[in-house]
């Protein structure tokens, strides 16, 4: 996956809308207005800067109404780096106990663990079999906490998200999906608190 920031105002003259392109193996392009109120663009690795700008213009009324229509996030704390060092350290506690679990559970080897503060992301997982985690997985649900492990142990078989993944996610954590809708609803507040 492949995130870059673009400023629509640079591509197209129609709109000053700022958002960011996320790159990656999906088919369509789509765009997501996240609880802070910045405007991602989802789209194929091989879709040009061009084309997302014209879609981007294409949809800029429907983005500007929804960005009227979101709640400006209440002032939150910042958390400290005392309080980022301490759930990574909780973090990778929790993923020495439970990687290797499920790792043996689906059948896959990984390879480097690193947890960082990320604001885009809860996990990830590289070609090269190499696994990262947010350390803000350190707030989250024990639940919740595997099924982000499972979904990326899950890459290590399915570098996709078709079926065949999700039948993977599931056969191994049938309620994913309420962990999923969890992340969703709750995560964008403990990520808003990232410096």
């Amino acid at each position: 996956m492949k995130i870059c920031t673009n400023l629509s105002a640079d591509c197209s003259p129609n709109t000053d809308i700022h958002y960011t392109v996320i790159r990656s193996s999906r088919r369509t392009i789509a765009i997501e207005i996240t609880r802070d109120t910045r405007v991602l663009v989802r789209c194929p690795n091989r879709v040009s800067d061009h084309t997302v700008a014209a879609f981007v213009a294409q949809k800029a009324s429907w983005i500007k109404k929804h960005l009227a229509e979101k709640t400006p996030p209440a002032t939150v704390t910042p958390y400290t780096a005392d309080q980022l060092d301490a759930f990574s350290r909780h973090v990778r506690e929790r993923l020495d106990a439970r990687l290797p679990v499920f790792a043996d559970k689906l059948g896959v080897t990984y390879h480097r663990v690193s947890v960082r503060a990320q604001h885009t992301r809860w996990g990830s997982c590289s070609g090269k079999g190499n696994l990262s985690f947010n350390c803000l997985l350190a707030l989250v649900p024990q639940d919740v906490f595997d099924y982000v492990v499972i979904h990326e142990l899950c890459h290590l078989r399915e570098m996709n998200h078709a079926a065949r993944f999700w039948a993977a996610v599931a056969n191994i954590q049938p309620q994913y999906k309420q962990c999923k809708k969890w992340l969703k609803e709750q995560g964008g507040a403990l990520i808003a608190r990232l410096p």
